[in-house]
């Protein structure tokens, strides 16, 4: 070191700096070394470093990622295709037997949109990122299902990762911005007036363009927005007259009645806006609706002069009402005006020029209406209405838990950009299970129903029907009514349920609502409105056993016995939590938690108690009938089955007819529902038992296909509770086979439960037929006879009069059975006096009158807490027609914190 020059070494080249006063080069050459540059070399050395640091800046928009639509896929020299890579997939019974990658998620994109745009690489990847949080969601709870996230730019990323099916024309239609969880999540509720332009010069391509766009902004719409069309030309019309100076709650009932309705408009006249301007700001001015977002959505060819006074009158200064403008065609004369209408009134201008256009120009107004709740940051989750998952092409009823993600930005701030939804997919049987039936009795229920009255779940809810041997969803199959799948006139228990002023985390019971009913409970939930029903005296009482859970893992415990079953419902065990527990059926997993092979299984403690009472207590049972069937005598022809069920789901029985033999080949088999427990209901034959006194036989018959009718009769033996309903059917009451019934029945045997014994009887006759196949089905209201049997009447006779000829008939109760003997004479024919009565339903048929007062009559129904509808520091300026804001990768930081919580929800 000298004194007063700091030297650096540089790869062994010493460089200094001098000290202010001047030394000459020759008191220094000893010390020093002059370096020739290579321009060459340095520029290439500097092009190099450049190089790498910018292609590490260029991964954020250049990089290979797995599409959903091309995984595995190769070329025809068996090389994969871009986007298309390999990617391992393993059917997974979890995930409906789909094959899924459980390591990694995977992104589609719609067919109209690039999938290789800058701003999808970009989001696409940033939102690599919720690999990790997707992943460690799914170990801490396997009972989730789909995660996925939904970005604004309309890439799709899901997981587990999985191979995407297009439709039968190759196209990959799904867009995760058109789907209600990603609506509902970004927007709050909205007040939609849509005002299309029907005059002359609106023809041709023009008017299919706005009916297109009528039709997409309907499909953005949900149960708690509220809609109507008006058409102009020189006059105000209304789509549909019913709906005049209203608003309708758009549930799909009416989003399809209005897709009708405009699909028949025909263009005629000249367009004079300013009338129906002011007719759809009457209409948002009368307090109706959602009363949240408010806004009119002008779809016309061109405004020729933009109606300051009109706002003046209705909207300014507050711009309470959003105006979003539509201009559709190539003609831009008019567009200054179209835009200035939109940019003064809080909206968005878009030009729709081609039908292509179509989506991505609706979508814009979405964005529009987040901005106050993403400038507020407020992170609504909401679950939405029942649906089917069309990803897994399964059948059973699914609702989403969901939430925006947004930008946190301060220089972005006022411009609220959304960057996406972040969900989650929840089977509501999963929800159902935590309200089990062994709780709620034999005619006890639960349910859920949406704020707008709408069934998430009901026993009730039948939402397949059959085409051919396929099951497919009914229409409207999730916009169902509490009222349409019950029996009595519940509108209290509908009123109360969805009214804002019962709806509290408090239980709240209801006054009894008929006779079989002792109370209904509810209860606000973060999903809905939770009921619960329960029936009089037994459905109050649960009869409990004193057997311990140790005392079941002897090793001579009964609930080893050849006879014994368990249903798969209830859940006695949870299985599939581990996927090692998977494997296992319901009876397997009870045995293997008892016998401390699976300690970590996680098991229902009292309904395991209550089992093993019912199997140890009916254990003897199995030698009996087994005596029965070695004696001499053996068992008379006829007899099929002996069988018994517990409240508990636990069923023995035995058979005493090889399967070759059985008439009832099907009965008390997997595919026999409505004979064995389930997470919907008790067995029929149980529910008919403890309807009647103790001491009754009761009768009923299972229809098992339409060429084999298996006649089925039940008999309980015990105690049985609640009111005395009978169930009519056709069977001869002095059949000698009914002698043998009582043998099987020992005489000390005092149980809660239902013994039964299953006959055949081949003389009846068909009770069903072959239902009409439709191509189209329609949703309507339909009616059919009920019949109830009245057990105070022992006896009755009358006569008819039939033209000529009276006709005789006596009706006899069959004592101790829920048989009615009926005699009738013979020789008179009643036919042309008296049509027959079937239980078939029948549509009903609404005159116009009553058909709109259906049309618009308003349920009760429960507003959502929140309303984002207006935020000081929103920019209004972005209205259109200009550059769009980029957005930087690090947005996306933002993004992945708020999708972290997914872990709190789920």
């Amino acid at each position: 070191m000298i004194e007063g020059i700091t030297f650096i070494i540089v790869e062994g080249v010493v460089e200094y700096l001098l000290p202010c006063s001047f030394q000459k080069l020759k008191d220094v050459e000893s010390i020093i070394k002059i370096v020739d540059i290579d321009g060459r070399d340095q520029v290439r050395d500097f092009a190099e470093d450049m190089e790498r640091m910018l292609g590490s800046k260029m991964k954020s928009v250049k990089f290979d990622y797995y599409n959903s639509m091309l995984v595995n896929t190769a070329d025809e020299d068996g090389n994969f295709i871009e986007l298309g890579g390999e990617f391992p997939l393993e059917k997974n019974k979890h995930f409906n037997n789909l094959p899924v990658n459980t390591q990694q998620s995977d992104v589609q994109v719609p067919t109209n949109v690039y999938n290789k745009d800058a701003y999808i690489l970009n989001g696409i990847y940033w939102s690599e990122a919720l690999n990790d949080v997707f992943m460690n969601n799914f170990q801490k709870d396997p009972t989730l299902t789909w995660q996925y996230f939904g970005s604004s730019s309309g890439f799709f990323r899901i997981y587990p990762g999985i191979k995407w099916t297009p439709d039968s024309n190759g196209v990959a239609a799904f867009d995760c911005r058109n789907r209600n969880w990603y609506i509902q999540a970004a927007t709050s509720p909205k007040d939609i007036i849509i005002v299309v332009d029907i005059s002359g010069s609106m023809k041709g391509l023009k008017m299919t363009i706005a009916k297109h766009t009528i039709n997409t902004i309907l499909d953005t719409l949900g149960e708690n927005d509220f809609v109507n069309v008006i058409a102009y030309t020189d006059y105000v019309r209304y789509v549909e007259p019913c709906f005049k100076g209203t608003l309708v709650q758009a549930d799909l009932d009416n989003r399809e009645h209005f897709k009708v309705l405009v699909d028949e408009l025909h263009v005629k006249g000249e367009g004079k806006v300013a009338k129906a301007m002011k007719e759809s700001f009457k209409i948002l001015n009368e307090g109706q609706g959602s009363l949240c977002n408010q806004a009119i959505m002008l779809i016309t060819d061109g405004a020729m002069e933009d109606f300051k006074d009109v706002f003046e009158e209705f909207n300014w200064p507050d711009r309470r009402v959003r105006l979003f403008t539509y201009l559709i065609g190539r003609e831009m004369t008019f567009a200054d005006n179209t835009k200035w209408i939109a940019c003064n009134n809080k909206g968005y201008y878009t030009h729709i020029s081609t039908l292509a256009d179509v989506q991505e120009n609706v979508m814009e107004y979405l964005h529009v209406l987040s901005r106050p709740m993403v400038i507020n940051h407020n992170h609504d989750i909401i679950w939405t209405e029942a649906y089917m998952d069309t990803v897994a092409q399964s059948l059973l009823l699914m609702t989403t838990v969901a939430m925006p993600v947004f930008s946190k930005k301060k220089e972005t701030l006022s411009h609220g950009i959304l960057l996406g939804v972040v969900g989650s997919d929840i089977p509501l049987l999963e929800v159902m299970k935590l309200a089990p039936r062994y709780r709620l009795g034999p005619h006890g229920y639960a349910f859920l129903i949406t704020n707008n009255g709408y069934i998430l779940a009901h026993p009730d809810l039948r939402p397949l029907y059959k085409e051919g041997k396929t099951l497919k969803p009914k229409p409207n199959y999730n916009s169902v009514d509490l009222a349409e799948v019950e029996w009595e006139d519940i509108d209290e228990i509908c009123d109360a349920m969805i009214a804002s002023v019962v709806c509290s985390h408090r239980p709240v019971a209801l006054n009894e609502v008929n006779e079989h009913l002792t109370h209904s409970f509810i209860v606000c939930i973060s999903l809905c409105s939770f009921g619960m029903v329960l029936t009089r005296g037994h459905g109050q009482l649960m009869f409990m056993g004193t057997v311990s859970v140790e005392e079941g893992k002897s090793p001579h415990s009964a609930t080893t016995g050849h006879s014994l079953c368990l249903s798969s419902a209830p859940t006695y065990c949870e299985t599939d939590i581990d996927p090692h527990h998977r494997k296992y059926s319901q009876l397997q997993a009870v045995i293997r938690y008892l016998q401390g092979k699976e300690p970590d299984l996680e098991c229902d403690e009292v309904l395991l108690q209550q089992t093993l009472f019912d199997a140890v207590v009916t254990a003897p049972l199995e030698s009996y009938w087994q005596a029965i069937m070695l004696n001499a005598s053996g068992m008379e022809m006829g007899v099929e089955t002996a069988f018994l069920g517990t409240r508990s789901g636990l069923i023995r029985l035995t058979r005493y007819t090889g399967i070759e033999t059985r008439v009832a080949k099907k009965f008390l088999t997997p595919a026999d529902k409505d004979n064995l427990f389930t997470v919907d209901h008790f067995p029929l034959w149980y529910r008919l038992a403890m309807e009647n006194p103790p001491g009754r036989f009761i009768y009923y018959i299972p229809v098992e296909d339409k060429d084999n009718r298996d006649k089925t009769g039940t008999i309980p033996i015990i105690q049985g509770c609640g009111p005395s309903l009978s169930s009519m059917v056709e069977v001869h009451p002095y059949h000698p086979w009914l002698r043998s019934i009582p043998s099987l029945i020992p005489d000390r045997f005092e149980l809660s439960c239902r013994l039964c014994t299953s006959l055949k009887q081949t003389t009846l006759s068909s009770l069903a037929h072959k239902a009409k196949r439709t191509d189209a089905l329609q949703p309507c209201d339909t009616e059919y006879p009920g019949f109830m049997l009245d057990n105070s009447i022992k006896e009755t006779n009358s006569l008819l009069k039939c033209g000529r000829c009276q006709k005789m008939f006596v009706v006899q109760a069959v004592p101790d059975s829920n048989l009615v003997l009926m005699v009738v004479q013979a020789d008179c024919d009643c036919s042309r006096q008296y049509s027959s009565i079937t239980l078939e339903p029948k549509e009903v048929k609404y005159n116009a009158s009553v058909k709109c007062n259906r049309m618009k009559s308003q349920k009760v129904r429960r507003r959502p807490k929140s309303c984002h509808a207006y935020h000081p520091k929103e920019n209004a300026k972005d209205c259109g027609g200009a550059s769009e804001i980029s957005l930087s990768v690090a947005l996306f930081l933002a993004s992945l914190a708020t999708s972290l919580a997914l872990r709190r929800w789920t």
